[in-house]
């Protein structure tokens, strides 16, 4: 098996890597050269190809796509007319100009894109069940530092037009959480951001969305980027008392590692695990928030 990175924009895909030379051949492509000299260093017996052209003209049988996100669609177009399937690290879309171009990407062929957080997969939440019927409400708190980014680090993610900004990059791990709990069936109700402590921030580095699902039930996506550790939790309310979930710890316990999992039984013919339409109601609530903060 031959698995292609394409980009290395965030630190996810060094992390995939680790995970999917158990199972492939790895070759990668980023145009940035500390990056791909890092990879480099980290998975010397990977091929290197000079731009996304040559990477799928070696006839890989995935692609794991990280590119910043108005590039995304793209990118992601030239991999599905090959037929492959792709995972694409978070997040996909981070404006609604974004989602409304990666939709008619996705459209093609969406049993072969994948693009989710992580922590979907982590197995201390895959294994919690909840019944929607019992739900008064729902809250998730994601605690991310983003700090670095203050520093220059990256600046299209700390962009809001561009990746988003901490409203985006780190409120997606809770919609996420929660729109894998209850449904697709959310719109935004309001969002408000600001800065607290990272001074010289394009975005802000603490965040809520306020959301409601069609029946009734109301949700809250708390983003907290400044935090000592990471970590992430999610509360329903229910008539008989709160029922709670925190994920924290490393790759495997939040998920990176079955995430690869599924993205390989993808490669092996299965479908994406993730149906669009969830998918598309995260950035959808996502982009709305950029939009209103």
């Amino acid at each position: 098996m031959r698995i292609a990175l394409a980009g290395l924009a965030t630190s996810h895909p060094y992390t995939d890597a680790r995970a999917l030379r158990d199972h492939a051949e790895l070759v990668v492509w980023e145009p940035d050269p500390q990056r791909l000299a890092r990879f480099r260093g980290e998975q010397p017996d990977a091929v290197v190809a000079p731009d996304l052209s040559a990477l799928l003209a070696t006839d890989p049988d995935g692609v794991v796509l990280t590119v910043p996100t108005p590039d995304v669609p793209e990118a992601l177009a030239r991999v599905l007319e090959r037929g492959l399937p792709c995972f694409v690290n978070k997040p996909a879309a981070a404006t609604l100009d974004q989602l409304d171009r990666l939709e008619h990407v996705v459209a093609r062929a969406p049993e072969l894109v994948l693009t989710s957080s992580v922590l979907r997969f982590a197995p201390a939440f895959v294994g919690w069940d909840v019944r929607p019927e019992e739900v008064l409400s729902v809250r998730a708190t994601v605690r991310h530092d983003v700090g670095l980014w203050a520093t220059g680090y990256n600046p299209w993610q700390d962009d809001p037009a561009v990746g988003g900004g901490t409203l985006v990059m780190m409120g997606l791990h809770g919609m996420e959480l929660l729109v894998a709990l209850l449904g697709p069936a959310v719109s935004l109700v309001g969002a408000t951001s600001t800065v607290r402590r990272h001074r010289g921030l394009r975005s802000e580095d603490t965040g809520l969305l306020a959301v409601r699902w069609d029946d009734g039930v109301p949700g809250v996506v708390e983003v907290l980027g400044v935090s000592q550790d990471e970590a992430y939790e999610v509360t329903v309310h229910t008539v008989t008392g709160e029922r709670r979930v925190v994920l924290r710890g490393g790759a495997d316990e939040l998920g990176y590692r079955a995430t690869i999992d599924a993205f390989v039984s993808m490669v092996r013919g299965a479908p994406s695990p993730v149906p669009w339409a969830q998918t598309r109601a995260v950035l959808g609530v996502l982009a709305a928030a950029r939009a209103a903060a």
